[in-house]
């Protein structure tokens, strides 16, 4: 695999949650999601701290400053950071 195309692919665009989730829309089209229990600080998160996000390093991650968290999408997806 191409590593250059999959770090483009496995960019996130936007964050969204449910009750249980947190989903990542990626540049590519897709939507991946994973449990909260995954990510305690996000899951014990208020609705406001969990809708302050930023995108870090182009998109290959986010970042929620309220809470110290960070999640590599690439890592998300089992591919190398």
């Amino acid at each position: 695999m191409n590593t250059s195309v999959a770090r483009y692919e496995t960019v996130a665009t936007g964050v969204s949650f449910d009750a249980d989730s947190v989903c990542f829309d990626l540049a590519d089209g897709r939507s991946i999601s994973a449990p909260l229990v995954w990510f305690p600080r996000l899951l014990h998160a208020t609705e406001e701290q969990r809708q302050h996000w930023e995108l870090i390093g182009r998109g290959s991650g986010v970042h929620w400053p309220d809470v110290d968290e960070d999640i590599s999408v690439p890592g998300l997806l089992g591919l190398p950071d």
